[in-house]
């Protein structure tokens, strides 16, 4: 027999060497793989021939080999085998690991993994019952040596990574397997704690093999500490921690160490078990963390790594001391916290961004609560913690560059600059909450440090650095800032830091606190800086805006401010010169229309005095075609109309709006403009769609017509979005806004925009039919091969939905739109949107002027509704949500049959028709999982304002009904849960009590299994179907005895069972406490309808057989009745008889 089997292992290292050496050609390969896979399947010799190659005479590779052959035995012909067989081929692998391996240094890793993997198959199915001294045997084997300690602790790790982690058995044996782990877990600790000790110390003698040691117990404990019972881990007065803690100086164990410690610290359960944590601010303990945390060390990978897991170590226990102090179980704050937030704030100001980022989120904690917040240690690192911002906010460190100590660590941890940025910008908002938090706690501090870091920034020169951005005029040429200059990043950081704290600063202090001098002297000193830098000047506005809250107090200074701001408006780099701005200074103008509009809508009142002067001044800026943008215009004229909305006078704030609208309403109502917006053929060459533009630079002919009906709808927008009645009624009613009361005696208010806005409606419409009419082909066909892609979807928007990151701005002298074709292109997507955005506001605006206008609905179909089979999917949606989400909520109930089912009839059904559409040719859908939840969402929060509407309508309420249980079978897993969990049963639960078409009950019950079997392998999808077929059946099963017939078509269902839980369900026996086990019995009689996914679909499957349970009671034989003597009371009803 030898001989043969001699042979066979020959033929197989062959094979084994065919398949791993590179010069193999893939027809050898794949022959020699075939030869592997049949003997593996088919030879009654794998035992013998696994063993011998791995024999220690064998290569690694040849060795792994045979390991895996008497793996593959384990798993799939266990069951197979002879007793006695198997307890050969354990004993012999027992050999292995007493003497089966070359010395632990020199042994391969793969090789002590292989041979871990063939023990861990055996205990998962032969321990307790068939094995039960398992764990003596191991603890035997660590006394053999070195190389025999860390395969056990490989064995106990893959134990418990296969039984707890992964869950890789089935249940009854995962539950024999954990229940006698946890009964002997107090003395598998003790073991493991001292084998860590006993090679701790002998690795301080400098020797390496007891190192390796080391880092396995320590490895194996980490796949311990995150389930076991915490009494083990905080026993002996957290003995464990202590170790750990010791071992953070150990340059060769403080990584396994930290991450032991993390994973202990981020235990959750209950405080008072959570209690012994408080161990590590004991002064030991704290000094180990705190020196490892402000250790220096270079970008090495290992040291870098431990410094990410200890500053996590330090979040968690930040996490605890937030969650202990202050509750029921008299933990009080430690007295090493200083040292504690010492360590952290090492972190802190640290180079590495990940490093800084990760504190964050602590630092809030700590500053917001409420018993740590008031503590002097606290408030002086708040202090600390405000000056260290100064530099952790301003934006260094891209891996590109080499500007600061931070570049390095950005090359490790970023891919890019762009990540980088998209990380950096998470920060800064993670930090901005922080600094405010810390403001809360030393407001004046906090103000002083903002206000000293202004005026360092005023009084230093503007430093362009490298990277300048420079604007040709003739023969001169200016430097200017780029986005990241080093003065621009500085003026950057320094404005969101002094924002996020006068925020705050105006909010918690008293009127009489406020630090008014000093707020108007560095207000006095920022409207004085004067710079031609548009970056600098854009942050200057911000800083104004943020000190305008002082102002209220000394109002004379407010004409000042007003001066420094509009000339930011009409801002230009070079004077009359024709060239393109800059995009630095297109969004400096664009800010400081904003910071306008803001101060006009925050202090209306207070600016009402100023009125007439900045409407003289605007009118002045008006006169000037060229001085000023439409969409700046625009802004300007919304400015106005928030103070106008102070005036508190009808009749005066409608002639003002009239005088206003005046110059747009008779450019929109011209001749000219209805012959456009009537006609597409006209409206393209208006605009010059139709026109072949063959050199880009060539000027833009049309562009002022474009930009006359983008002024002309912006205006619109502007008006239904700033005009509004005074917030008081009494003042509302006292100025005429109050035409009468409904019926539930809320007054109805006029808006004085609305008989000047009526009057340009129909041209709106107009213009929206005449968009919809633009996708027909003869339309499309009318495009020159300039524009052929001005319906496409916006680089932005395409972007935002598959979530890559905006580029970095660095070249900030570009143009906004680098050519005629994308700038036609934006024209086209915010017309159409602006187009509806007053479609949507018209009805919280006007609201009675709006719903009584006659034919509304009819318009509204006729202009928004035309050929929507032909708008593109990313138009659709918008009309959706932006148009009806605002336009149907504000409907007053009176208008609800003449306007909404117009509307919202054609609406849902086309919508029905796109969806099944789209997933039935395509298999996937043109919308966003996040933007078809929001569509259905918006449809439930429709259905909760209008439910009589809804409910009166049927045929629409089932519409609702058809979209959502259609898109639980969508390939779509985030829809499918959000849905299932949110949507559908919201919606069928208040239509349960109506006569349902048996056919309707059958198709929704069915679209859920439907689901359950393209999406049941996620488990959020799993349990939220789950739970939705288990409220449809418990509902409707006592009056649809369809829902049985489908039933009993899953795949292997247990009739019997199914029998048991429908009489159940019919009667509605089951009380509340059976709720959990009626649940899992549903679970299981459905379970043949979860699909499996593609990956595990070939998968050869493993069995493990059950062994005896340790947990069944045999129950008593004897009758109790036998002897009547002593049958009592007490006796029948003694727990011991479960038969009586």
């Amino acid at each position: 027999m030898a001989e043969p089997i001699r042979a066979l292992c020959d033929e197989l290292i062959k094979a084994v060497n065919v398949m791993m050496e590179a010069e193999s050609s893939q027809t050898y390969r794949l022959e020699a793989l075939k030869f592997i896979e049949e003997f593996k399947e088919k030879s009654p010799f794998c035992v013998e021939c696994g063993l011998q190659l791995a024999e220690k005479s064998q290569t690694a590779v040849v060795r792994h080999f045979g390991l895996q052959i008497l793996e593959h035995v384990v798993k799939f012909k266990w069951n197979d085998m002879a007793p006695q067989e198997k307890l050969q081929l354990k004993n012999c692998t027992m050999g292995l690991l007493s003497d089966g391996t070359h010395p632990i240094l020199q042994e391969e890793c793969h090789v002590k993994d292989a041979l871990s993997r063939i023990v861990v198959e055996m205990i998962k199915r032969e321990w307790p019952q068939h094995w039960p001294d398992m764990l003596k045997e191991m603890e035997a084997l660590t006394a053999m040596g070195d190389a025999q300690t860390e395969l056990v602790m490989l064995v106990l790790l893959r134990l418990a990574e296969d039984v707890i982690t992964f869950q890789t058995l089935p249940t009854q044996r995962r539950r024999d397997i954990q229940h006698t782990l946890t009964q002997n877990m107090d003395s598998i600790f003790t073991f493991l704690l001292g084998i860590l000790q006993l090679h701790v110390n002998e690795y301080k003698k400098m020797a390496k093999a007891h190192w390796r040691v080391g880092v396995a117990t320590l490895n194996t404990l980490a796949g311990y500490i995150d389930w076991v019972a915490l009494v083990h881990i905080t026993s002996d007065n957290c003995h464990l921690l202590e170790i750990l803690c010791l071992l953070l100086s150990e340059p060769e164990l403080q990584l396994e160490a930290a991450e032991c410690l993390l994973i202990a610290i981020s235990r959750k359960g209950k405080l008072e078990e959570r209690k012994p944590f408080m161990v590590l601010f004991d002064e030991v303990a704290m000094n180990y963390i705190l020196s490892a945390a402000q250790s220096s060390g270079g970008i090495v990978e290992r040291r870098y790594t431990f410094l990410k897991r200890l500053c996590q170590v330090l979040c968690a226990l930040g996490s605890q001391i937030c969650s202990l102090v202050g509750s029921d179980f008299e933990v009080q704050v430690p007295l090493n916290l200083d040292k504690y937030m010492e360590a952290l704030f090492a972190f802190t100001t640290h180079p590495s961004q990940l490093l800084r980022s990760s504190t964050q989120m602590t630092w809030g904690n700590l500053f917001r609560h409420e018993i740590l917040s008031k503590d002097a240690v606290v408030g002086q690192m708040a202090i600390k913690y405000l000056r260290a911002a100064r530099i952790s906010l301003v934006k260094t460190g891209f891996p590109s560059k080499n500007d600061c100590p931070g570049c390095e660590f950005s090359r490790v941890d970023f891919d890019s600059d762009e990540d980088f940025n998209c990380s950096f910008n998470s920060f800064r908002a993670q930090q901005g909450e922080a600094v405010r938090l810390a403001c809360k706690i030393v407001p004046f501090e906090a103000f002083q440090i903002a206000r000293e870091w202004v005026q360092y920034q005023i009084c230093t020169p503007i430093d362009t650095g490298n990277t300048t951005s420079e604007i040709k005029s003739g023969s001169m040429k200016k430097g200017l800032c780029s986005a990241l200059s080093l003065t621009a990043v500085q003026w950057d950081a320094m404005t969101f830091f002094t924002e996020s704290v006068l925020g705050q600063l105006f909010k918690i202090l008293e009127k009489e606190k406020i630090p008014i001098d000093e707020g108007m002297e560095l207000l006095q000193m920022v409207v004085n800086y004067e710079t031609r830098d548009p970056l600098i000047l854009s942050c200057v506005l911000t800083i104004i805006s943020s000190l305008f809250p002082f102002v209220t107090h000394q109002p004379h200074f407010l004409p000042q401010v007003l001066f420094k701001i509009f000339p930011s408006i009409t801002f230009e780099l070079v004077e009359e010169c024709k060239a393109p701005r800059t995009r630095a200074v297109k969004n400096l103008r664009r800010h400081a229309c904003s910071s306008i509009i803001r101060i006009c809508r925050d202090y209306s009142d207070f600016m009402l005095p100023c009125f007439d002067m900045m409407y003289e001044h605007v009118k002045k800026l008006f006169s000037s075609e060229l001085l000023l943008t439409q969409m700046e215009k625009c802004a300007l004229m919304e400015a106005l109309i928030l103070i106008s909305n102070q005036f508190k006078d009808y009749n005066k704030q409608k002639a003002f709006l009239k005088e206003l609208m005046a110059p747009v309403t008779a450019q929109w109502l011209s001749e000219e403009m209805k012959s456009v917006l009537l006609d597409p053929a006209t409206f393209l060459a208006y605009v010059g769609a139709d026109q072949v533009i063959s050199d880009a630079d060539t000027e833009d002919q049309m562009g002022i017509n474009r930009s006359r009906i983008s002024f002309c709808v912006n205006t619109i927008l502007g008006v239904v979005k700033r005009a509004r009645w005074p917030a008081n009624p009494e003042e509302a009613k006292a100025g005429g806004f109050v035409v009468s009361t409904a019926s539930d005696g809320a007054p109805i208010y006029r808006n004085p925009c609305a008989e000047p806005l009526q009057a340009l409606l129909p041209n709106l419409f107009a213009l929206i039919r005449t968009q919809n009419n633009l996708f027909l082909s003869e339309n499309i066909n009318r495009l020159s091969k300039t524009f052929t892609r001005v319906y496409d979807i916006m680089d932005v928007e395409k972007n935002f939905a598959l979530g890559i990151p905006q580029p970095l701005l660095d070249a900030y002298d570009s143009s906004a739109y680098r050519n005629i074709a994308e700038r036609m292109q934006g024209f086209f997507s915010s017309l159409y949107d602006n187009c509806y955005h007053v479609l949507g506001n018209a009805g919280p605006c006007m609201q009675q002027d709006f719903y009584a206008i006659e034919g509304l609905a009819e318009q509204i179909v006729g202009s928004a509704f035309t050929h929507l089979d032909s708008v593109p999917d990313h138009r659709l949606l918008f009309l959706d949500l932006r148009v009806f989400g605002q336009l149907v909520m504000s409907c007053p109930h009176d208008y609800y049959d003449s306007l909404l089912n117009p509307l919202l009839g054609p609406l849902f059904t086309y919508l029905l028709q796109v969806i099944l559409t789209s997933y039935t040719i395509s298999g996937s859908m043109w919308l966003t999982n996040q933007s078809m939840f929001l569509f259905l969402f918006f449809i439930i929060k429709m259905f909760f304002t209008l439910f009589f509407f809804f409910f009166f309508f049927k045929d629409i309420y089932m519409t609702l009904l058809t979209i959502c249980f259609n898109s639980l079978s969508w390939k779509d897993t985030i829809n499918c849960q959000r849905c299932a969990s949110v949507l559908c049963w919201t919606l069928l639960k208040q239509v349960l009590g109506c006569n349902l078409l048996p056919d309707a009950v059958t198709w929704l019950y069915t679209s859920v299994l439907k689901g359950l079997q393209m999406h049941g392998q996620h488990e959020g999808c799993n349990a939220a179907l789950t739970q939705l077929a288990l409220f449809i059946y418990e509902s409707l099963r006592p009056r649809y005895n369809e829902l049985r017939f489908i039933m009993n078509q899953i795949p292997d269902i247990h009739v019997e069972a199914l029998e048991q839980f429908d009489q159940k369900t019919i009667q509605s026996t089951v009380s509340k406490a059976g709720e959990k086990k009626k649940r899992e019995q549903f679970k299981r009689l459905i379970a043949g309808t979860v699909g499996k996914p593609l990956g595990q679909q070939f998968k050869k499957e493993v069995h493990i057989r059950n062994l005896p349970s340790l947990f069944k009671k045999p129950k008593p034989t004897r009758d109790i009745l036998e002897n009547t003597d002593t049958a009592g009371l007490i006796t029948l009803f003694s727990s011991d008889h479960d038969n009586c």
